[in-house]
């Protein structure tokens, strides 16, 4: 299956499409065929991220001037047209595919769900125009909010589109303009559908650069008139990020991975809805999601029934290119991540651990080729190793038994991570008691990462997972400001 190399993309800035300084552009490839160039991308300089951080600046003042309810009638009209083109839509979905690696299905999903969160940002506009009022004596006061100013968002890899409907929306609903860099290494997809985006809105409200983050990244984060900076990705990257911005104080929004723990308790239901809600929570794209389920607890009286339902589960998956309908399990994204999933496999057979690889590979060849690994499990590891210290974001899954809640949950907090965790019970009070005690931002109860995910709920992490949230009520007031007015009692409210 082959295609031709016929896509390019282009940097947006004040509400025109253009080549990046001097024309430059770098290649993008298929990691399920790293020898096919899927397209270019625009390989943007420093000058170009200033001139995008100017034109946002320049619309920053009409843009917020504008009623909430103005700018909620916006972003449904965004909403709508991400799915008004079938053609276009599965257009997209088909490229971001070829150069992020995760299956037609999920790419799909990710293209026409987006509108979603756009919808949701601009259901707060009536919420978000009304002030607090403090009347009692001795003032009068009124607190309210005001946008920031320009935001400047930087958007991972793995889920890019779903990442960018936790913030972008956000950012516009609260009267914010927008620098949106996508990831160097799935760019192609994600800046045609900001391109859709920002052709809606006045001339520079949304701008978006494309480039390579050593080049670029510290422009964007530094620069004097960005006043937020929402970051996902690394832990290593998102300090640098903080670092930057501190220059010039601009405060940050750092949603940096996790640990997930999932906890299973003696009474959990243990059927086929069960352990597939598990798979998908742990090897949904290929592993790659922040979110994910990455070290799983188990009561020891269900250890073995649950190590052979997840097992049974992985032996089924499919792995290969994304494109082909028999599919399940695409590769990962770039040859880095594919050494640092395998050399963690590799440390914990080297361990003694018991380690099994699943699923069907129809085709040895690419296989071989590409960026693929198989879903792994590893059966009770020393906790010790880096497949349970460190954040895999891939698709292997470490099992480890547990005598007592009190045991599980101190095992779930051994960590340095605090983004997601999940309990998995009949009883309604255990799970609650469990939950409260996990130390994550956003806990599961019988399920696990997007497929549980309610976006109407605030995200983000605690510990090293980051600082901030996105998503919810609480993801757009990240984009604002706090103010309050005070006047001598009686006075404002007309006493």
């Amino acid at each position: 299956m082959r295609y031709e190399t016929d896509v390019e993309t282009r940097i947006f800035i004040d509400g025109v499409a253009r080549s990046a300084q001097d024309d430059r552009t770098y290649a993008v490839h298929n990691p399920a065929r790293p020898d096919e160039c899927v397209g270019h991308a625009a390989r943007g300089s420093v000058s170009d991220v200033d001139a995008a951080v100017r034109a946002a600046h320049r619309a920053f003042p009409s843009w917020a001037e504008r009623s909430y309810s103005e700018r909620a009638e916006l972003l449904g009209k965004i909403a709508e047209l991400l799915v008004a083109d079938e053609e276009d839509v599965s257009f997209r979905s088909n490229l971001f595919c070829r150069e992020h690696g995760k299956i037609l299905k999920e790419t799909r999903l990710e293209m026409t769900r987006l509108g979603d969160r756009f919808l949701l940002a601009a259901s707060y506009a009536d919420r978000l125009q009304k002030d607090e009022t403090l009347p009692e004596p001795p003032f009068d006061t009124i607190i309210t909010r005001q946008p920031r100013g320009v935001a400047a968002l930087i958007v991972p890899w793995n889920w890019p589109l779903s990442i960018l409907g936790a913030k972008l929306p956000q950012a516009l609903i609260a009267g914010n303009t927008v620098v949106v860099k996508p990831s160097q290494n799935s760019a192609l997809a994600p800046t045609l559908t900001l391109h859709k985006m920002a052709e809606l809105l006045p001339p520079g409200v949304l701008n978006v650069v494309t480039g390579n983050s050593s080049e670029i990244g510290d422009a964007l984060v530094g620069h004097e008139l960005v006043r937020r900076v929402n970051f996902t990705g690394s832990i290593a990257v998102g300090k640098h990020v903080m670092r930057t911005a501190a220059e010039h104080l601009t405060p940050v929004t750092l949603e940096l991975g996790g640990n997930d723990a999932g906890i299973v308790l003696s009474d959990a239901t243990l059927d086929a809805a069960a352990f597939m809600r598990m798979y998908l929570g742990a090897f949904m794209s290929t592993g790659q999601i922040c979110m994910a389920l990455k070290r799983l607890y188990v009561h020891r009286s269900r250890y073995d029934e649950l190590v052979d339902g997840l097992s049974a589960v992985c032996a089924r998956q499919v792995v290969g290119d994304g494109l082909l309908p028999d599919t399940t399990m695409g590769p990962l994204n770039n040859r880095k991540q594919l050494g640092i999933v395998q050399s963690m496999i590799a440390e914990a057979r080297g361990s003694g651990a018991d380690v099994k690889e699943f699923g069907k590979v129809p085709d040895m060849e690419l296989y071989a080729n590409g960026y693929f690994q198989k879903p792994t499990l590893v059966f009770g590891p020393e906790p010790s190793l880096s497949v349970v210290r460190d954040e895999q974001f891939g698709p292997v899954l470490p099992i480890i038994p547990f005598d007592d809640e009190a045991e599980a949950v101190r095992l779930a907090n051994d960590s340095d991570f605090g983004l997601c965790s999940s309990v998995w019970t009949e009883d309604r009070e255990r799970a609650l008691t469990i939950a409260r005690r996990l130390e994550a931002g956003y806990t599961y109860i019988n399920g696990h990462g997007p497929t549980a995910q309610d976006s109407r709920g605030p995200f983000g992490g605690f510990k090293q997972s980051g600082i901030g949230r996105n998503l919810g009520y609480e993801g757009v007031l990240e984009f604002q400001g706090y103010h309050s007015i005070s006047a001598p009692a009686g006075w404002l409210n007309g006493g």
